[in-house]
């Protein structure tokens, strides 16, 4: 909570090999509606501080390490996500 995200920031690690697209500012709608799956509530963990040399290691081709006086983030080449799917696919 507090830390200023935007799209194409990575903030987590997915146990697959793909990426996992989420919206992290979206909250959760309170409706009468059941989905037909349910529902898991994780609680995440703090914010996880790397080195530059841990984020080095860590990142895959397709990210960047964005280092300012305050913060080590690491965000996709690519910020938006439909331009992003559509570099992966190579049209």
């Amino acid at each position: 909570p507090g830390t200023r995200v935007y799209e194409g920031m990575v903030v987590g690690q997915n146990k697959r090999e793909n990426d996992l697209n989420v919206n992290i500012c979206k909250e959760k709608k309170l409706d009468n509606m059941r989905a037909a799956h349910a529902e898991i509530l994780v609680r995440l963990s703090g914010i996880l501080k790397k080195s530059l040399e841990e984020y080095i290691e860590w990142i895959d081709e397709d990210e960047w390490i964005e280092v300012t006086p305050q913060n080590i983030r690491v965000r996709k080449k690519e910020l938006r996500q439909n331009f992003r799917s559509v570099i992966r696919r190579g049209d």
